[in-house]
């Protein structure tokens, strides 16, 4: 009997080659990792605690604008816990200049949001903006990275210019929800909101607590004629 052999492909040849020159790892450990299906190591996604809520139109998602927003669908990739890798690679997308971060887990979530019903007529995603003067400090928006990620997958176009914040707030970490909301009244504005009339608008962020920032944002987009909304974030947090 004749033994079939099989080589490696110059696709496959050449990724293991770029691999082995710039290992990808893991967004929260810093493990290499073995593949880039992921952007987890083994050990960490056992610790994830990962969400399937853009598989429904309504879930704790959207359960927590009930009342306060119409969102036509909404999804958070994973719920967030402490000293989880969810939390440790926030920190590092948010406070230690990993934009990669936000991009990896926005392709990873734009997969699986591409495959979904309720998603699948978004013609634009949009960030939540920062404050000019915060995203000099930090170098970059993050919510900006999550966007540009689910945009390369999704294979739908974002903007980080439709949105624009106006003034600059305190932090929204310890606030409560209605101090977080007075902290965002009046703050956004959209430029040209001609251009959005009509359309269905992909609002993202990188974590729903209280859901004020995004409640704001929305009701600005959604003042614009015939827009839809539908939000996506990285992770969802208990209130």
């Amino acid at each position: 009997m004749a033994l079939h052999l099989s080589f490696p492909s110059i696709p496959e040849l050449w990724q293991g080659f770029v691999h082995l020159l710039f290992p990808e790892i893991c967004v929260a450990c810093g493990q290499d990792l073995p593949t880039s299906q992921s952007c987890f190591c083994l050990k960490c996604q056992f610790a994830l605690a990962p969400s399937d809520m853009y598989r429904s139109a309504e879930n704790e998602f959207t359960d927590r604008f009930w009342g306060r927003l119409p969102v036509q669908s909404g999804a958070a990739l994973y719920y967030f816990t402490r000293k989880s890798p969810i939390q440790r690679a926030l920190h590092h997308l948010k406070y230690h200049n990993r934009p990669d971060i936000g991009v990896q887990i926005g392709r990873d979530f734009g997969r699986r949001l591409r495959q979904a019903e309720t998603f699948r007529s978004v013609d634009l995603i949009i960030p939540v903006p920062l404050h000019p003067r915060k995203e000099r400090l930090r170098g970059y928006n993050q919510s900006r990275m999550f966007a540009q990620g689910l945009s390369e997958t999704m294979e739908v176009p974002f903007s980080d210019s439709a949105l624009v914040r106006n003034r600059y707030t305190e932090s929204q970490t310890r606030k409560k929800r209605i101090e977080r909301f007075q902290n965002v009244e009046q703050v956004f504005s959209v430029k040209k909101p001609a251009l959005l009339e009509g359309r269905h608008l992909l609002l993202v962020d990188d974590v729903l607590t209280t859901g004020a920032t995004l409640e704001i944002c929305g009701q600005t987009l959604l003042a614009i004629p015939g827009t839809r909304l539908s939000m996506a974030t990285i992770a969802i947090a208990s209130i």
